[in-house]
């Protein structure tokens, strides 16, 4: 009897180390997403420290403004696009909502704006964005809807709470390329 509670003893502690490793790499990506979220600021106004000319040459490239005019104005444009696609992918990995697949439509847009901010040719940033999100939100809205409908309806034939419903939807993969790759 003294063996089994000495092994079990000895899985108890175990277990106890892995749950303080597991928190403690909690608390360092919390940590690190928080203070990236709240260094965005500082990453919008990177555009400043950007020269207004046609021509910026730095020892790592050369860059040649050419549709903007000005170096400065063409990081300002990308600053513009990049924060809010990053927050917003900050949003979605780190979501635990059910509704969180809705989060992929201004991922989209704002990925769409970057792009179009990236082409030196285009004429017209910004202006036909929704037209070509129009079929990601054809799937994405119906699908939302769907799982939406599908709780309610658990809800309705079981005595569930909405936390327990998430629970129960929610798909939790181990580690950031597992989630990545969930969506792909």
């Amino acid at each position: 009897m003294e063996k089994l509670q000495h092994k079990l003893t000895k899985e108890n502690s175990r277990f106890q180390l892995t749950d303080k490793k597991s928190y403690s790499r909690k608390i360092l990506t919390g940590s690190l997403v928080a203070t990236f979220v709240a260094a965005t600021p500082f990453l919008f106004y990177l555009y400043e420290y950007v020269p207004d000319v046609q021509t910026w040459e730095t020892p790592f490239f050369t860059y040649e403004s050419i549709e903007y005019g000005s170096a400065n104005v063409a990081f300002w444009v990308l600053c513009m696009k990049m924060v809010p696609l990053l927050l917003s992918l900050i949003w979605f990995f780190t979501c635990k909502h059910w509704w969180y697949h809705a989060l992929i439509v201004p991922i989209a847009m704002f990925l769409f704006q970057l792009i179009s901010a990236l082409n030196f040719d285009a004429q017209y940033t910004d202006e036909f964005d929704i037209i070509w999100l129009l079929p990601l939100m054809a799937i994405v809205f119906p699908s939302i809807y769907l799982i939406r409908a599908k709780m309610f309806n658990k809800i309705n034939d079981h005595d569930k709470t909405m936390e327990e419903l998430e629970e129960e939807f929610m798909i939790k993969p181990k580690t950031f390329w597992q989630k990545v790759g969930q969506y792909f």
